[in-house]
């Protein structure tokens, strides 16, 4: 039985991983090493020196492409950093058309590195077709989705998005850091690039940061791996290992995520001092119906509004005590986020208002803590945050 009719539990824990050859190590060894030994010039066992590639790194890029359900997988330092090297297929007077509601740092590559080289973007509601459709240029090469969006947690349909850039032989890239190849597959449902910051669900344990390339795509792989070892940007084996041993348990720890997260967003839904909650969980939810259909569960993010504006919701962030103040996600603890003043301040106030974004809103990474006491530390934390008005 080969790995491609395992189920993705299994994969997770096999795929890309058998045991050492040298002694039979059931987990993939770290091999902390600059370079190997050849038998000759240009006569080696597969491997030279350690930027170009690394065993434990071969087993990660090997298990993420099987997850994905793609044919080749490349480990990057960080979740930028494979964001940076697959911008590396554009040149200068290249479009991009991106997902408007994205992480800041994202915007920030965007807009101060990318566009300083001569490639310029257009932000969308990637959720919309037709707005997708109507910014499309005969100079646009890439689409570039966050489904679900950060920290709107909008939903994109994929399937949608990759018809109309096909017809325009625009490349499609999606993040799937917050949904995961457990709960959706962007390959199979046309796009061309998965990109990842394994620091989240994938490490899940926040010691490790990291990023992912996943393609079907035999030339773009070809290109990417030049650009992998010729920019230099890789992780160290550590963290590769580090990387394998999360995903070994990410199907267990995502329906954990997703059932927290769920519990969270309803209990929030129904507490009369909040204003608004973002969650494609939620059949009110804009993207529950895409959501739905697209994925197989609804993640574990949460985004809320409490009522009394923006100093209230300032003062949630302090109050709890299981959610720690952090930015990040994905980990098993559970995190909160003020995403205006953290992890979206590189994103200017006027274009953040365009997207929807108020400066109120806070994010929630929803651990796999017992729901019981996540709850009761949110309620607890909200009264405490209306107490000193």
């Amino acid at each position: 039985m080969t790995d491609e009719k395992w189920d993705f539990a299994t994969r997770a824990i096999h795929a890309g991983q058998p045991p050492d050859p040298a002694t039979g190590a059931i987990m993939t060894p770290v091999y902390l090493t600059s370079t190997f030994v050849q038998e000759a010039p240009g006569v080696h066992k597969g491997y030279e020196y350690a930027r170009t590639s690394n065993p434990t790194r071969t087993a990660l890029q090997d298990n993420l492409a099987s997850l994905e359900g793609g044919r080749f997988g490349l480990a990057l330092a960080s979740g930028l950093a494979a964001e940076h090297t697959v911008l590396h297929l554009l040149s200068t007077g290249d479009h991009i058309v991106a997902s408007r509601d994205l992480y800041g740092g994202t915007y920030r590559l965007l807009t101060e590195v990318w566009q300083q080289l001569g490639v310029t973007c257009s932000f969308v509601d990637t959720s919309s077709a037709d707005d997708i459709a109507a910014a499309i240029r005969p100079t646009t090469k890439q689409l570039w989705i966050e489904t679900p969006s950060n920290p709107l947690l909008l939903v994109s349909d994929i399937a949608a998005a990759c018809d109309v850039a096909h017809r325009h032989d625009v490349r499609v890239v999606v993040d799937n850091t917050f949904a995961t190849p457990f709960l959706q597959l962007p390959l199979e449902l046309g796009a061309d690039i998965v990109v990842h910051s394994t620091t989240k669900y994938l490490g899940g344990h926040s010691d490790v940061v990291g990023g992912a390339v996943i393609t079907n795509d035999a030339d773009v792989f070809a290109r990417l791996e030049f650009l992998q070892n010729a920019v230099g940007a890789v992780p160290g084996p550590l963290d590769c290992f580090l990387v394998l041993r999360g995903t070994k348990t990410l199907a267990l720890r995502m329906k954990a995520h997703c059932a927290n997260a769920m519990a969270v967003a309803r209990f929030l839904a129904e507490h009369p001092e909040v204003q608004q909650v973002r969650y494609p969980g939620l059949e009110s939810d804009p993207s529950h119906a895409v959501a739905t259909r697209q994925m197989t569960a609804y993640g574990g993010m949460v985004s809320v509004e409490l009522t009394g504006g923006l100093e209230r919701n300032i003062r949630f962030t302090t109050k709890t005590r299981l959610f720690s103040l952090a930015e990040s996600l994905g980990g098993v603890e559970s995190l909160i986020g003020h995403p205006a003043t953290m992890t979206h301040a590189a994103i200017p106030e006027e274009e953040r208002l365009r997207g929807g974004l108020p400066d109120a809103l806070v994010r929630l990474s929803v651990g796999i803590e017992a729901e019981t006491d996540l709850l009761e530390d949110l309620s607890r934390a909200i009264r405490d945050s209306r107490n000193e008005e």
